[in-house]
């Protein structure tokens, strides 16, 4: 069978194949995000949400950052699809000669990086952290200076991640987005005792290093050829597409060290509180948004090479039907649920009521950018499958532009809670604004039953977030409060309430997602 006929299937058939690679990847991400909350619990109750934390936050970010800037970015917008088309049985020898010519060029890159964070850790604590003391951005700077090899292991990893996309492989990278998080609550606890707020950097650090080993299996099969060749074609079509999404992302990080800054002046809890809030909002992303994305980008990159715009349509349209029907009851349920949530998750040992109370009110204030990056997540990704990467990157300099207006509006009059809506107002605009762009490229998307899809989902939502917050003081008065296990008691009622009320609302509207999703779980029992 040829490649455009394996893919040029019956739309039942594509809509089968994106949901069950999208279970894959959702379940390697429920691991990851439960492991992720277990780590953030472990901060939490070890460490609290103090200026240390945040401090460690800020040195986190520095080799996600650069990930996100020379490989992640890369990963989606040009390693996947490149890769992709190398990938077919007939060209597999040419993929291993383009694999190792990005591996050998990136690793030096970020060997170099390495070295580069090393020697400036200090003027980039200062940078990161001006509204710190000087004693909080010592330990940014300290903290740096551990994490830093894991910009080069990180690198390694994205692109082993790559590789297997291309090759429509995804357990093992399902499995290392899962493996990361175990570096913290391993050595947090362990470390905590002799190396302080340091063993979260360690924990970091060996997190990065299994995430990278435990997908090296999937390249048994693999014969690459390490060498330094700059002028493979791989690279250059790579540098190509990658050039427009480089700048965009340069802008897109400025901005993230611009709300790091500005959040060190609301207080030095701000950032902790922030980042608890962006755990729990990023849970959804990426069980649901990330992970449907990224399993439609090889079909999709495969349905532009092959220039059967149809099938593109018709895979796009399944990927964000699946994703509304996904993330708006996820949606409605952190809003009603966040206390109870960040109380469940983070109110234990140091982390006290008063950092629930924040942490809360910044994860309301991230929601509505939820709803709205987890529609972007798709179009972003059919974009790139087009090998169209100037697109996204003008959207989202001007997004970066909404934010910088919208946060220096409200730093003053909302402190954090500015900079929280903020950040939702630059997703909102940058998916509105993707959308719009689609239609124009290639097409309305009319017939697919998105809109009217939507629309069910978003009431069937609304009607559970009603019931879930009329239920809560019963619930509560019947469970009690004040211990954890009434606290999860509390949350798993509700939480099943609420998944009882949409999936009943969902078959009276008759909505085909919840046929596909049963029909899928149903396969995977009987494979067990």
């Amino acid at each position: 069978m040829t490649p455009t006929a394996e893919f040029a299937q019956p739309a039942d058939r594509v809509a089968t194949g994106l949901a069950r690679s999208a279970t894959i990847l959702s379940l390697g991400n429920v691991a990851s995000r439960v492991l992720g909350l277990v780590r953030e619990t472990v901060i939490a109750g070890i460490f609290g949400a103090t200026g240390a934390v945040s401090a460690f936050r800020l040195a986190a970010r520095v080799p996600t950052m650069i990930y996100d800037l020379l490989v992640g970015g890369m990963l989606s917008a040009a390693l996947v699809p490149v890769l992709s088309d190398y990938a077919r049985p007939s060209r597999r020898e040419e993929l291993w000669q383009a694999a190792g010519a990005v591996f050998s060029f990136l690793a030096v890159v970020l060997a170099v990086i390495v070295l580069a964070v090393e020697l400036l850790a200090g003027p980039l604590a200062y940078l990161l952290g001006t509204g710190l003391t000087p004693e909080l951005q010592a330990v940014t700077a300290r903290s740096l200076r551990i994490i830093a090899p894991t910009v080069l292991i990180f690198g390694c990893a994205g692109l082993v991640t790559a590789l297997l996309y291309a090759l429509n492989r995804f357990t093992f990278p399902a499995i290392a987005a899962a493996v990361f998080n175990l570096g913290i609550v391993v050595a947090a606890p362990l470390l905590a005792g002799r190396l302080d707020i340091y063993s979260l950097a360690v924990g970091v650090l060996g997190g990065s290093l299994a995430q990278l080993l435990i997908q090296l299996p999937g390249l048994r099969d693999a014969r690459l050829r390490l060498g330094w060749n700059l002028h493979h074609p791989a690279l250059r079509r790579i540098g190509r597409l990658y050039l427009p999404v480089a700048v965009g992302l340069v802008v897109g990080q400025l901005q993230v060290v611009v709300d790091g800054n500005l959040a060190t002046r609301t207080g030095e809890r701000s950032v902790a509180w922030m980042q608890n809030a962006t755990t729990l909002r990023e849970f959804p992303l990426g069980l649901v948004s990330v992970a449907i994305s990224l399993a439609a980008l090889p079909t999709l990159s495969r349905f532009a090479a092959e220039g059967d715009w149809p099938g593109y349509r018709r895979t796009l349209a399944r990927g964000l039907r699946l994703v509304l029907v996904l993330t708006l009851p996820a949606a409605f349920g952190l809003f009603v649920l966040a206390q109870p949530a960040v109380q469940l998750i983070f109110e234990h040992g140091e982390f006290t009521p008063f950092d629930t109370v924040w942490t809360s009110r910044a994860l309301w204030g991230y929601i509505p950018g939820l709803l709205f990056a987890a529609v972007d997540w798709p179009l972003n990704y059919a974009c790139y499958a087009r090998q169209d990467t100037r697109t996204p990157t003008l959207v989202g300099i001007a997004a970066v532009g909404v934010y910088l207006v919208v946060a220096l509006a409200l730093l003053r009059p909302l402190g954090m809670i500015g900079l929280v809506l903020a950040d939702s107002a630059k997703h909102v605009f940058h998916a509105l604004a993707m959308l719009t762009l689609l239609r124009r490229d290639v097409g309305h998307l009319g017939g697919q039953r998105v809109v009217s899809t939507a629309f069910k989902a978003l009431l069937a939502s609304a009607v559970m977030g009603g019931v879930i917050w009329l239920a809560l003081p019963l619930l509560r008065n019947g469970l009690g409060t004040g211990s954890a296990w009434s606290e999860l008691l509390l949350v798993v009622a509700a939480g099943g309430l609420g998944l009882v009320v949409y999936g009943g609302l969902l078959a009276l509207l008759r909505v085909e997602e919840l046929g596909l999703l049963r029909d899928i779980a149903a396969r995977r029992r009987s494979a067990d």
